[in-house]
């Protein structure tokens, strides 16, 4: 599995891949290494009839179309890594088809959902209701993705930078964009940064780690964590009325996106807020761009 950890430690080098993309490609890698082996392979060099039976393999389990298109294009990668590195002279992943995924249209929020939603979480008691809220309010009107949110640094966000200031955030890939944040948001964020890092009576301060993010915590990272994130999405849902498996940070940033086309945006301006590399990315949401047009026809055309 030597090629394996060499191909893991350049996606950590040189990709900045996240601690959970790794450990979802450490498994991918596992589990093909198991069938290869069985086949009489290592993992380093199975041909293309192994990698096909592999894939019929994930098929007739009835693994989800998704994850078996994760595992293969994490063979791909490695064969693509395996060829660059001398490793091998051909790549047996270039002819293999990727299982055909169902299109999964988003599920935004409705506008009056999201405001309900923003006014519940800032009433949750125990000091939960200003980080609940600040959180709300950035993830909907930014569109940033949860890791980007809890990893954000206090010196994201700079009083007095203009009514709709632009914030640095680094996405997948350690690639960073530039996005508009409203006056409120960051009014919003500023206070719940205030209330978690000023000391309480008989309390310790702060580690200085957890005083370098926007959202601290007293655990390993210093921040919020994505999962306890969620957990305040779903107890400001239960407050707010509105069923707790349609929120997630996930699905405000959906409400976003989706938001923002019902109202004029255009594909190309989204494609760079929510920092997709490819706009075919972007276009799972032409759904609403659809129906404004057919809306559009309805209202202006003579014959509608």
């Amino acid at each position: 599995m030597r090629h394996a950890e060499a191909f893991l430690e350049m996606l950590a080098a040189e990709r900045g891949a996240a601690r959970n993309t790794l450990s979802a490609y450490t498994a991918d890698l596992a589990d093909f290494a198991r069938f290869a082996a069985q086949a009489g392979h290592p993992v380093h060099g199975a041909d293309a009839a192994t990698l096909s039976a592999y894939l019929a393999t994930l098929d007739a389990q009835g693994l989800a179309a998704r994850t078996a298109a994760r595992r293969l294009s994490t063979l791909r990668q490695f064969h693509q890594f395996l060829a660059r590195e001398g490793v091998r002279a051909d790549d047996p992943t270039e002819l293999l088809d990727a299982p055909r995924l169902p299109r999964l249209l988003p599920r935004p929020l409705a506008e009056a959902e999201v405001v309900r939603l923003i006014e519940a979480a800032a009433s949750l008691p125990a000091g939960r209701g200003p980080v609940a809220a600040a959180a709300v309010e950035l993830l909907y009107c930014s569109g940033l993705r949860a890791s980007e949110l809890v990893g954000l640094p206090v010196t994201a966000l700079r009083p007095g930078a203009g009514e709709a200031p632009l914030i640095a955030v680094r996405g997948k890939g350690g690639k960073e964009r530039l996005v508009p944040v409203s006056a409120r948001a960051r009014a919003l964020a500023f206070a719940a940064h205030a209330g978690k890092t000023a000391p309480r009576k008989g309390a310790k301060p702060p580690r200085d780690k957890a005083q370098r993010f926007l959202f601290p915590a007293r655990g390993a990272t210093g921040h919020l964590t994505r999962q306890g994130l969620g957990l305040l999405l779903k107890e400001a849902a239960l407050v707010a009325g509105i069923e707790p498996a349609r929120v997630s940070p996930h699905v405000l940033r959906h409400s976003f996106a989706s938001h923002l086309l019902g109202r004029g945006a255009d594909l190309r301006s989204l494609q760079i807020l929510l920092g997709h590399a490819d706009i075919a990315t972007t276009q799972i949401y032409t759904h609403v761009l659809e129906e404004r047009l057919r809306a559009l026809v309805r209202e202006h055309h003579p014959l509608a």
